[in-house]
């Protein structure tokens, strides 16, 4: 793991670029600057508002999109193929921005929704404040993003008008649940693809864009993104069962305790229906109670002893591969390298 001053960690992915360190020193350098430019965004004359708007930013994060936009972005630099050091631009930089700004307000206004009293090892906004201030921070954030995108031209305004309708959507599609007749997994995964996958997607076709690549590789980052944020998340919902508090910043198995529809608890369903004893007593026990710790450790021991989690891994390591597919059509590169280990790393981080 590379990691900056500032907080940030580089993945192992980026281990492939190790004999390239002037490239990995591009790559360093300009998540520095864009974590600089994350908090110089959310500065403001409102010191309630500055608090309120960086107070998720301060507790850290993964930086998954920044990372993913500037990579990205290095497929056409004219600069890697001869080895010289090179910055990313001044536009690619503020995409990453961007989409990290982005994602942190979605944070605020999901907390807020499913009553979430720990965000990344913080108390959350909403038990801070309350639901107002903090579906209000979350909307200062947007503006602000959008602020920002609307100096990077028509289509990347484009792409984030696109991208927030598909994270309603998908917020929308979680509220409301599978509709008669719907495949429950099928809903899932479509839930995820707005919520998770279309914010990761925006990040590798405007990184790939602004950067400026060829439409036909800004079409297969866009592709890759949506299937890195499937990865992404499908491996989330199953970190949160096998982590460790201090990993996660909050208690472990919280899904279970929010209701919350996850590839697992999809699975042990269909094993239930078919007769899976183990299955059915899993099932029983995350519909509750899950009140106290006790409780939810109980469900939670449950649901990770039963074989239907191997069944998830392979599933969520398959999407990742899938990602890895996408790239097939690029040419040979250390940055191809890099996405592929990316897509990797994905799946296999701790937390």
């Amino acid at each position: 793991m590379i990691t900056s001053t500032d907080g940030f960690s580089l993945p192992p992915g980026f281990d492939a670029m190790a004999e390239h360190g002037r490239v990995l020193d591009v790559v360093t350098t300009a998540l520095e600057r864009v974590e600089e430019q994350l908090h110089e965004a959310l500065a403001h004359e409102d010191d309630f508002a500055e608090t309120a708007a960086r107070h998720l930013l301060t507790a850290g994060g993964k930086r998954i999109r920044p990372v993913l936009t500037v990579l990205a972005s290095l497929l056409a630099d004219p600069e890697l193929a001869s080895g010289e050091v090179a910055d990313v631009s001044a536009e690619v930089r503020q995409a990453a921005v961007v989409m990290e700004l982005t994602h942190l307000a979605t944070l605020y206004h999901d907390d807020v929704m499913d009553e979430a009293p720990v965000r990344r090892g913080a108390q959350s906004a909403h038990r801070l404040w309350g639901n107002s201030a903090a579906i209000l921070a979350g909307d200062l954030i947007f503006a602000r993003a959008s602020q920002l995108m609307s100096q990077l031209g028509a289509r990347a305004v484009r792409v984030q008008a696109d991208t927030f309708e598909r994270l309603v959507m998908g917020q929308l599609g979680e509220t409301r649940g599978a509709q008669p007749g719907e495949d429950l997994l099928e809903h899932y995964l479509q839930v995820l693809g707005g919520k998770t996958g279309s914010l990761i997607a925006a990040a590798g076709l405007l990184g790939a864009h602004l950067g400026g690549a060829e439409e036909s590789v800004v079409e297969i980052l866009a592709e890759y993104g949506e299937q890195v944020g499937l990865a992404f998340q499908l491996a989330d919902d199953l970190i949160d069962l096998t982590s460790t508090q201090e990993q996660l910043g909050k208690t472990p198995g919280t899904d279970l305790r929010e209701g919350v529809p996850t590839l697992t608890t999809l699975l042990l369903q269909r094993r239930a229906e078919a007769g899976d004893e183990a299955a059915a007593r899993a099932v029983a026990l995350v519909a509750g109670p899950l009140d106290s710790d006790e409780q939810l450790a109980t469900a939670v021991a449950a649901v990770t002893a039963h074989p239907v989690m191997d069944e998830a891994w392979a599933m969520t390591r398959e999407r990742a591969e899938r990602a890895k597919q996408v790239l097939e059509p690029l040419p040979e590169s250390v940055v191809k390298q890099a996405l592929a280990g990316f897509a990797d790393y994905v799946v296999d981080r701790a937390a």
